[in-house]
This record gives structure tokens, C-alpha cells and sequence, in this order.
């Protein structure tokens, strides 16, 4: 069945961004892990060749990495809007360089970073260039379920909902997710006032409940549940609420950090079923490979 929104009278609006390179501290190029040891690994931003949504998190030899192409407005007003209005599904156009032309689509968004996640082809990847221009069809903001008012939609292009979440069951909202995650192992983004950008991490230093979410398999584009977490106005724990959303980014050795969830639906009072199916990520549902 096809959940009924208000597609029909959303804005479908342009931003623009650019490929951001890699930054580096120039203080240090240190990171400290959660057990004291420093590392220096690769991090943000930059066209990242051999990481793409559907690929594993762990094991990389990195930390925060962004799969496929990261994207900033170099204007901090100007990258608001491109990280407010650009929602995870958007078609996305190379509007420079050799790769001109070229479609991909957004796949998240990192908080601190400020950065834009949009996954393309091997073929285009290999064209791009840092600096080189990407139009966002940005459309989604504002995005409503006819027959679930209170559940917050954020993030989320209207045909990627409608591709990806297709039950009502005893009045509830059914969400295929690849794995589920208790609230007591998020850490770092919580207590932002909204969700409309940025993420928040699944820390994964706790070995018995990484093994019992089997959060050791998760890839990046995964749908995840987040349980007894409420983000209708900033995310925190509440008890009965659940908050869906897709890894954006991997995982990190810093404490309090881990891969990022970038928010799409949440339900204080619990109109949410998430549901295990180990399909359920952003490139089996937009066939992106």
C-alpha cells in the first residue's frame, strides 16, 4: 500500500553545495580513542572511492568517514539551507566539472562537520574532483503522514518513504530497519533542539550489546530504530517513544561517538513498529548498485 502524506503541496526547492576536502586539526592529527591511545586515521569530508552506502561500518581503518561523496556550502548561512532542505532520497546533480550532468542521491547528513552525504556511481566518482559543484532537488521538509500526525517526519524525501515503508498494522506504523539499538548507547548529538540536520552516534564500545543488536554488521545507508528515544523536539530518552533513521556516517574510537543516525521518523507514544529486515537500507530500496 502507499502511505498517504502531503507530498502534493511541498516545496521542491534547489541548494547547492560542493565537494568539501578532508580537514585536518593543525594543531594535532590526533584522535584519542575511549581508551586513551592516539590514532591518526582518515576522518571527514573528500570523495571517498571504495565506501559506498551498503558497505560495512566495522573494521575500516577510519573514523567518522562518510561514504562516496561529502558536500558543503563554503557560505554558513547558504550550507543551513543546504543542510536543512536537502533530504535523504533527493536526486543530486554535478553541475561542474568533467562529472558534469552526473545523478546521485543524498544519503545523510553529519552534524559538526555540517556536511551532505550523496552516494553516485563508481563511473562518477572517479570523475569528480574537490571543489566540483552539486545541485540538491531539495524535497522533503515539512513532510507529513496523513494517518500518523504526531509522527515527526524529518530528513526524508517523500518517494524514498513510499518505497521503503509500506504496512499500517492494529494503527500503527510498520518500518523495515536492519537493526534496532537501545537509547542507552547514544551519545554524541543528543539534546539538540531539533533533528531537521546532523546526526546523532550509536556508541559501540559495549561488547555485549553490540552482540546482542548485532550492531557489529551495520552499513552504512542501514534504516536503524532507535528504542525509548523521542526527537520531536531534540533527541532524548523516553520510554515507549522509538526514532527511525539511516547510518550516515562510520564509526569513531572516540568516546561518545560511533556511527551517525541521521533522523527520518520518530513517535513519542510509540505509533512506530520497527520491524528486522536485513534488507532494509537505502541502496537495496533505491537499487543503488
Amino acid at each position: 500500500m502507499t502511505i498517504a502524506t502531503n507530498k502534493d503541496r511541498l516545496v521542491n526547492v534547489s541548494v547547492m553545495g560542493q565537494v568539501t576536502p578532508p580537514r585536518y586539526d593543525t594543531r594535532s592529527p590526533y584522535r584519542i580513542s575511549h581508551e586513551g591511545a592516539p590514532r591518526v586515521l582518515p576522518g571527514t569530508g573528500g570523495i571517498t572511492y571504495n565506501v559506498r552506502v551498503g558497505d560495512r561500518v566495522h573494521g575500516l581503518v577510519a573514523d567518522h568517514i562518510e561514504p562516496a561523496v561529502s558536500a558543503k556550502n563554503p557560505d554558513e548561512t547558504a550550507n543551513g539551507g543546504f543542510n536543512i532542505l536537502s533530504c535523504v532520497g533527493n536526486e543530486a546533480v554535478v553541475a561542474s566539472g568533467e562529472a558534469r550532468g552526473a545523478k546521485g542521491i543524498v544519503t545523510g547528513k553529519h552534524g559538526g562537520a555540517e556536511h551532505v552525504m550523496i552516494d553516485f556511481p563508481e563511473d562518477v566518482l572517479e570523475k569528480m574532483l574537490v571543489g566540483d559543484q552539486i545541485l540538491v532537488r531539495g524535497f522533503g521538509t515539512g513532510l507529513a503522514i496523513d494517518a500518523f500526525p504526531s509522527i515527526l517526519c524529518t530528513n526524508l524525501d517523500p518517494g524514498l518513504l513510499e518505497a521503503w515503508v509500506t504496512e499500517v498494522k492494529d494503527d500503527k506504523l510498520v518500518v523495515p530497519v536492519a537493526k534496532c539499538a537501545p537509547a542507552a548507547v547514544m551519545g554524541s548529538g543528543l539534546g539538540r533542539d531539533h533533528v531537521f540536520r546532523g546526526d546523532y552516534d550509536i556508541t559501540l564500545f559495549d561488547p555485549q550489546i553490540v552482540e546482542e543488536y548485532g550492531l557489529a554488521d551495520l552499513r552504512f545507508g542501514d534504516f536503524v530504530a532507535i528504542l525509548d528515544a523521542d526527537a520531536t523536539y531534540g533527541r532524548h530518552y523516553f520510554g515507549g517513544a522509538v526514532s527511525i533513521g539511516v547510518i550516515a556516517h562510520g564509526d569513531s574510537i572516540i568516546a561518545g561517538h560511533g556511527p551517525g543516525v541521521t533522523g527520518l521518523l520518530t513517535s513519542r507514544s510509540g505509533e512506530i513498529v520497527p520491524v528486522i529486515d536485513p534488507k532494509a537500507n537505502i541502496a537495496n530500496v533505491l537499487a543503488l548498485w
